[in-house]
């Protein structure tokens, strides 16, 4: 049986390795090739990389005095792991020793090309089937967020996704937001339903009456302009409520969401 202590796992490096990458101010050229993180990504793909390892290759080097797999682990101690890194405003990670602004700027790009993949994968046009359909798909990008956003999500008549519209960043209420701009992109391009889903920073997708006033607002609006209001999505950091399923009725005695997508197969 192989010695326990030399398993290397994704991530942790066996402790030869670890030492060498860690080895404070030690040069690329220093340490062996098949141990740099290029020929270790090329060798093993990303996935047989650590979360530091991943974060020195988008960086490409360290600091004075500190190898680039060691500022980067350094940083994700600093924010308790990558999940509160990629919360991290670029401003926060100038603060980080060792990282400038042309390194914070590279990985925050690279936190929102992640943030993004998410929320277009599969690619092409989808379709809402349930509301759930929507918070996978934006609970990636809104969930971490640390101001209120509203979208808007526009379907057609067979609720495939022909839009998502950001309209509002701030205090959601209905006493700030205009509930004609809810609107404007679904009378441009001929929506005939919509969505609209909003974020909680606190974390806590629990509906207040604020959100409330604002759907009843927009459901008048809707009727108005003839454009379904199917549902209000109120999300989370991890979670989301549906309005809908809560109990309040977006439909005119109409189909549901469910039985709309599949009245119009």
């Amino acid at each position: 049986m192989a010695d326990s202590g030399n398993v290397s796992t994704p991530d942790r490096p066996v402790p030869a390795l670890e030492a060498s990458l860690r080895r404070p101010g030690r040069r690329v050229r220093e340490i062996p090739a098949e141990e740099r993180p290029r020929e270790r990504l090329a060798a093993r793909g990303a996935a047989g990389l650590t979360t530091a390892e991943l974060i020195a290759l988008v960086w490409g080097s360290g600091a004075r005095g500190l190898g680039a797999v060691d500022l980067a682990e350094e940083a994700l101690a600093r924010h308790d792991g990558l999940v509160g890194l990629a919360r991290a405003g670029e401003l926060e990670l100038v603060d980080l020793p060792g990282v400038g602004t042309a390194k914070a700027a590279q990985l925050t790009a690279s936190f929102e090309l992640g943030r993004r993949l998410l929320a277009d994968w599969p690619a092409g046009r989808w379709t809402v089937r349930t509301p759930r359909d929507v918070a996978d798909r934006l609970i990636p990008q809104m969930g971490q967020l640390e101001r209120e956003e509203l979208r808007v999500v526009l379907l057609n008549a067979k609720n495939a996704v022909l839009k998502v519209v950001t309209v509002y960043q701030g205090n959601v209420s209905a006493s700030l937001v205009r509930v004609g701009e809810l609107f404007r992109d679904a009378v441009r391009i001929n929506a005939a339903g919509a969505i609209l889903v909003h974020n909680h920073p606190s974390g806590d997708p629990t509906p207040s009456p604020d959100d409330l006033h604002l759907t009843a607002e927009a459901l008048a609006a809707g009727r108005l302009l003839d454009i379904e209001l199917l549902d209000h999505l109120v999300i989370g950091h991890d979670a989301f409520v549906s309005l809908r399923d809560r109990g309040v009725s977006f439909d005119r005695g109409g189909p549901g969401l469910r039985d709309r997508a599949t009245a119009a197969e």
